[in-house]
């Protein structure tokens, strides 16, 4: 058999096997995608000219206390509309020339070879895709991140909802110099955390359950709790991840390199946020290519989705 042949199926081969194995280690380099993904948050669907996200955003209107015969509210309540987010692409390719496969020729050189073209590639997959969920989709075909759905300014438009004209679809910004707060070890908790989580939880059932910081507030969050830390679960310990608790939520920094701004705190409940995803272009191998004037083998990868959010409002960020 070609070496070539040979190349297209090891690859395959090694994704069918380690593709689980590949999402389960993107859980443990992104605790956000790693939440989603736990949460069950991470939807396969099946089509659709665009992604449709039902709301959730008011009361039911027919709650109604009665007695016996009492006439019943009926009427459709206006409680779910829907975001309409657009399908982005992401396309990675594994591939080798003819001189390269020719040299490695041999089973175990050719293996050799895959194991490491396809580490190469999980891992650029993993640090591109943990920027992109961070981003504002200001990028070509980017994945609107925290950034465009937990936005500093939160008029603007997300999931094709205009925020400016419904102010239900604005998320809530927690801004420190409107406040006149200060970010230290000794105002990040009582000034900044504690009016972020009143104005955003609903009830004890209801309330955040991640906050990510960027790394300067981390370091204000961590040395106001020295003598009260709480850490989280050995099962995120154990993912590699030192996380501390605020009431309920999952408390953890990011850096600068996988895409977060700086100074800044975003708290949210995942309850709303989704990563949906095409059930065909789960990062899928697709068939291969050959280049009409080049010699080698291109073996393409294809991820069809977006993230989603069905209520801005209980989503909040923190800024300077």
């Amino acid at each position: 058999m070609p070496a070539n042949s040979v190349f297209t199926e090891l690859v395959v081969t090694t994704h069918r096997t380690h593709s689980k194995g590949f999402k389960d280690n993107l859980s443990n380099a992104n605790f956000l995608y790693g939440k989603l993904y736990k949460k069950g948050n991470y939807k396969k669907i099946s089509g659709g000219t665009s992604i449709v996200e039902p709301l959730d955003y008011a009361a039911n209107q027919t709650y109604q206390r009665f007695s016996d015969w009492d006439i019943v509210d009926i009427r459709a309540s206006d409680v779910l509309s829907a975001a309409e987010y657009q399908w982005k692409q992401i396309a990675m390719h594994v591939v080798a020339s003819e001189r390269e496969l020719l040299i490695n020729s041999g089973d175990a050189a050719l293996e050799d070879l895959v194991s490491s073209r396809m580490k190469n590639a999980y891992r650029t997959f993993a640090n591109n895709f943990s920027s992109d969920m961070y981003s504002a989709g200001s990028l070509s075909n980017q994945i609107g991140g925290l950034q465009q759905i937990v936005a500093d300014t939160p008029t603007g438009t997300v999931g094709g909802i205009d925020a400016n004209t419904w102010s239900f679809w604005q998320n809530t910004v927690f801004d420190l110099s409107d406040e006149s707060v200060t970010m230290s070890a000794s105002t990040i908790e009582n000034s900044v955390l504690l009016p972020m989580w009143t104005t955003v939880s609903r009830g004890m059932g209801d309330q955040p359950d991640l906050i990510v910081m960027s790394t300067e507030w981390y370091h204000f969050f961590e040395t106001s709790q020295t003598s009260i830390k709480r850490y989280a679960s050995e099962t995120e310990a154990s993912a590699g991840f030192v996380t501390l608790k605020y009431k309920k939520a999952d408390v953890i920094y990011d850096t600068s390199d996988s895409g977060i701004p700086a100074t800044r705190i975003y708290m949210l409940n995942t309850e709303y946020l989704k990563l949906k995803v095409h059930e065909d272009a789960d990062l899928e191998v697709m068939d291969k290519k050959e280049p009409v004037n080049q010699f080698g083998e291109v073996v393409p990868f294809l991820w069809m989705g977006n993230m989603t959010c069905s209520n801005r409002k209980r989503l909040a960020v923190a800024k300077p």
